[in-house]
């Protein structure tokens, strides 16, 4: 995956329309994708991370969220350490994505 270690929520709007596969995983907890989330998205919440590290491909490519980026920032850290390469954060999470893509998404 190219990009280093982000990915602005344009550029995921961008392979989103051009009908790329993306592996989206919402680290958040469930009350909060219940509130929002991006459609497609895998809901793992970060303290579910460690014990579902088996679910994680190390040849896919995977696209990490939270509400701003901090909790994803962590996973990326954390599945690169155990050798899933090609992961990248949702800058700004699903915040900026309500922000700036989907303006009726549930804020919070």
């Amino acid at each position: 995956m190219e990009g280093g270690d982000v990915i602005t929520v344009l550029e995921l709007k961008s392979l989103i329309d051009k009908g790329s596969h993306v592996n989206l995983i919402d680290v958040r907890e469930l009350n909060e994708y219940e509130l929002c989330h991006i459609d497609g998205s895998v809901l793992i919440p970060l303290s579910s991370i460690p014990g579902r590290i088996s679910e994680f491909d190390v040849d896919a490519e995977y696209i990490v969220y939270c509400h701003t980026g901090q909790r994803s920032a962590w996973v990326v850290e954390y599945l690169r350490r155990r050798g899933i390469k090609k992961v990248r954060n949702l800058d700004g999470g699903i915040d900026a994505w309500a922000e700036r893509i989907d303006s009726s998404m549930a804020r919070y």
